[in-house]
């Protein structure tokens, strides 16, 4: 248990973030799992938008959020 006051605040507000990131993290899946069950182009939209959020946020890296988008890209794309 912190006894520095800025380090209670910093407790505090850590575990607001981990809430959020959280949060994210979980509706980014949820969306992921969605489109893997309906191949939709509208899907991947969505689910390139909640990735780049998360992204943009730091809940994701940017070569996570990448390699994401690349790997649903190939299962919609068509097979050459």
């Amino acid at each position: 248990m912190p006894i520095i006051k800025s380090a209670i605040k910093k407790e505090r507000s850590d575990k607001k973030k981990a809430g959020f990131n959280k949060a994210t993290k979980t509706k980014t899946k949820s969306a992921i799992d969605a489109f893997k069950k309906s191949l939709t182009v509208e899907n991947l939209a969505k689910v390139f938008s909640m990735v780049d959020k998360a992204a943009k946020k730091g809940v994701l890296k940017k070569g996570k959020a990448d390699r994401i988008k690349a790997r649903l890209s190939k299962k919609i794309s068509p097979k050459k």
